[in-house]
């Protein structure tokens, strides 16, 4: 795509900074909020025996109304669903449109590395209520990966991409038929190698399926299956051959059930929605860095001892411990008694210096 700051897109649509392969960032000028502008590319096969050179307007009109009839049916209100605000053929380019606050991708913030168990927690509990809110409303999402999740400035977690997994999926319908090579063919081309799209069925289900590779993505720092290529990672998705989820901790037991292959074995979003509330709600306090980075301590001469967790002060962070509880024999002197203590030394020093002048010059 070519173009850069201030150009106008259908219209509406005023780009801030230079976009990037099918993808840009720019202002609604009918709302004055930010969007999020993604597009998939429109290509000859689409007017299979006509002419490329004359394609097919119609075409990528019917697409249009096709992804629009999905966001206008999404349910906007929900607190972590990014709105779809709508779609637009320019060109040999079909774009759709999604509102877009501040923050960080999931896919951009695990390039430093896994999540804590309990942080993927948090994230995967907003998920699930955004997967329930679609689901209840008659939908499913079906483009369920790191690069959809937007981590705002709070902390939240937001589930987009509804409208681009949309125009995917219409796509690689309209090339490749309902089923069969063809379709998988042109799938491939469209979203590539990542193990979330690949579930071995659609709707509901398989939006839990995909919540479960994410999950284990966040905590591990790697999916549960193979992301070399796509005939692979379908290969190893259809037999089942995946990394055991027992790397992800106390996730463990629901990501296991998450990624069943029989869909009527996986919990729906709603109950993981719950079961991540329990979970979160007995999470421990958090700890310090040593023990962060140790969840052992080494005595000498001695087994292994778990560390022992620090008090809490009142305003969250961890109290000091007493020398007594560090083992370090007698309790510390006060800071508040230092100073007198200083200034009676001093003072009796200078009463003995007095005393020995007078014992000696008597």
């Amino acid at each position: 795509m070519r173009g850069g700051p201030g150009q106008l897109m259908a219209g509406r649509y005023r780009l801030t900074d230079r976009p990037e392969l099918l993808r840009a960032f720019a202002v609604d000028e009918h709302t004055g909020e930010s969007v999020l502008l993604r597009a998939v590319e429109l290509p000859a096969l689409l007017t299979a025996g006509q002419d490329p050179e004359e394609p097919n307007p119609g075409h990528g009109d019917r697409l249009v109304r096709r992804v629009a009839a999905v966001g206008s049916a999404a349910p906007a209100w929900h607190p972590r669903l990014l709105r779809g605000v709508g779609a637009f053929v320019d060109g040999e380019l079909l774009w759709t449109v999604e509102e877009r606050p501040a923050g960080w991708t999931l896919a951009e913030l695990l390039t430093a590395g896994p999540l804590p168990p309990y942080r993927a927690a948090e994230l995967a509990a907003d998920l699930a209520g955004a997967l329930r809110a679609l689901h209840e409303a008659g939908l499913s999402h079906g483009n369920v990966a790191a690069e959809s999740v937007l981590v705002c400035e709070d902390g939240a977690a937001m589930l987009g991409g509804l409208l681009d997994g949309v125009a995917q999926e219409a796509l690689a319908e309209d090339l490749g038929g309902p089923g069969g090579r063809r379709r998988y063919e042109v799938r491939a081309t469209l979203v590539g190698p990542v193990a979330e799209r690949w579930p071995l069925d659609g709707g509901p289900a398989g939006d839990c399926w995909a919540l479960g590779v994410l999950v284990q993505r966040m905590v591990a720092g790697r999916p549960p299956f193979p992301e070399v290529g796509v005939p692979e990672l379908v290969t190893a998705v259809r037999e089942g051959r995946r990394e055991p989820s027992v790397v992800c901790g106390p996730l463990a037991p629901l990501a296991e059930r998450l990624l069943q292959p029989d869909p009527t074995l996986r919990p729906t979003a709603r109950a993981v929605q719950g079961e991540l509330a329990a979970l979160l709600a007995s999470a421990p306090e958090p700890a310090d860095e040593e023990r962060v980075a140790r969840e052992v301590e080494l005595k000498p001469e001695a087994p292994l001892v778990p560390l022992r967790p620090r008090r809490r002060g009142r305003s969250g962070g961890v109290a000091p411990e007493s020398g007594a509880a560090r083992g370090g024999g007698s309790p510390r002197i006060p800071p508040a008694l230092l100073g007198p203590l200083l200034v009676g030394g001093v003072f009796l020093l200078l009463v003995l210096g007095i005393v020995a002048v007078v014992l000696f010059a008597g």
